[in-house]
């Protein structure tokens, strides 16, 4: 099922048709996003306002009793008692927009980045919009509709709806495949309780890989990891996967589970989990799992282009760490303060963290395992993505 297809959206080359190469960094809380250099000393560009539309939106929600109920939800759990305003976001392939999923909205909407205005709005099924991925021919974004089990593959220019299938319990992390033929979604089953005890790990729902086909929408495959992780000798781990990395290849997948300082390895043609990486624990971190962040402990993780570098953010263990892939040995850990996401550099170089508990964002050498850079962000930054905005973008509005 794997191939040699990229799994990230492909991006125009520097300044080709008038384009330049930047990163999105949603600052969750704030309902912003900074528009940061993608490499270097990763300089503020400008700052979009996400929300332009806050209060027609809040007007809706409070005229809806059930609206307002998930709503006040999403407040008081997986936003910490903040309202969750950005939670995941790309560029369209020419530029002229940034495409963003608003947790709390229970949308997803495409934003005018010369005017700051919205595009359009595509309102996913249920309370609670998730993560994306965009098509590696950056047409198409899915989108995880958390609440109602679905999600929804949109063409990226006009909002329209291509598709959508069923997933597991709370569906989380999407990713493209095979160039784009394979669509992969995780699904984490309910994190927001206080029934963290091992012993209760049944009342966590359904948590399953889907496999979909990204043309037709129908199912190829679903992956249980709960028996390959009892089969690997690992029954004390969950089987509700974080975000996760794929190699270059595409034949062996990474991936964060719930409660668990480290990652799993998994072969995908064997159809096996081959190693578990354990990383250290911070002695300050409460081993009460009721106060790690919807049920994290790790959260965040990506590999470096080589494929020979694995870059963890170790979120509730105050830290990040570059892990050599045939080792699995880690590096110095980097003092990070709740980093909540792990990307790469512009220029492949870097790994970059968002630390949601600083609000910034850090990046660290891949070759040194050594911080490199900060830059001040907005309140709880969360998902950092590669994009591109006009050569001559400074912020909306502006000029």
């Amino acid at each position: 099922m794997a191939g040699a297809g990229s799994a990230t959206a492909a991006a125009p080359r520097d300044g080709a048709s008038g384009l330049k190469e930047v990163m999105f960094v949603g600052n969750n809380w704030d309902g912003t996003a900074d528009v940061i250099a993608p490499k270097g000393d990763f300089s503020k560009i400008g700052r979009i306002n996400v929300i332009p539309d806050k209060d027609q939106r809040l007007a809706e929600i409070y005229l809806n009793p059930v609206k307002l109920i998930y709503f006040l939800g999403i407040r008081n759990g997986p936003g910490e008692g903040h309202d969750q305003f950005v939670d995941d976001m790309y560029s369209t392939p020419d530029g002229s927009a940034m495409v963003v999923s608003r947790p709390s909205f229970a949308d997803v909407v495409s934003i005018d980045l010369a005017t700051g205005r919205i595009n359009w709005r595509f309102p996913v099924s249920g309370y609670r919009s998730d993560h994306m991925a965009v098509s590696p021919d950056g047409t198409r974004v899915a989108v995880s509709a958390s609440t109602s089990n679905t999600v929804h593959v949109l063409d990226i220019r006009t909002g329209k709806q291509a598709g959508s299938f069923k997933t597991g319990d709370k569906p989380h992390e999407n990713v493209f495949t095979n160039g784009g033929k394979y669509l992969w979604n995780m699904s984490i089953g309910e994190v927001n309780t206080a029934l963290d005890d091992p012993a209760l790990d049944w009342t966590k729902g359904d948590r399953r890989i889907t496999v979909v086909d990204a043309t037709t929408f129908k199912e190829v495959k679903v992956i249980d990891m709960r028996g390959r992780l009892d089969a690997f000798g690992r029954k004390d781990l969950s089987d509700a996967i974080r975000p996760v990395a794929f190699t270059p290849d595409e034949s062996k997948l990474y991936f964060q589970v719930s409660f668990f300082n480290g990652f799993v390895e998994y072969d995908v043609a064997s159809d096996r989990i081959t190693r578990v990486k354990t990383l250290p624990k911070n002695p300050a971190t409460s081993e009460d799992r009721t106060t790690w962040v919807n049920d994290s402990r790790h959260h965040g993780m990506s590999m470096n282009p080589a494929g020979d570098k694995l870059c963890i953010a170790g979120t509730m263990d105050d830290y990040a760490t570059i892990v050599d892939r045939a080792t699995l040995q880690e590096g110095p850990l980097v003092s990070a303060s709740k980093p909540y996401w792990a990307t790469v550099s512009g220029d492949g170089t870097s790994c970059v963290i968002s630390e949601s508990g600083a609000d910034r964002v850090t990046a660290i050498d891949f070759a040194t395992g050594k911080k490199v850079a900060s830059v001040a962000v907005g309140d709880h930054p969360q998902r950092v993505r590669i994009a591109h905005v006009a050569a001559d973008w400074t912020r909306p509005g502006a000029g």
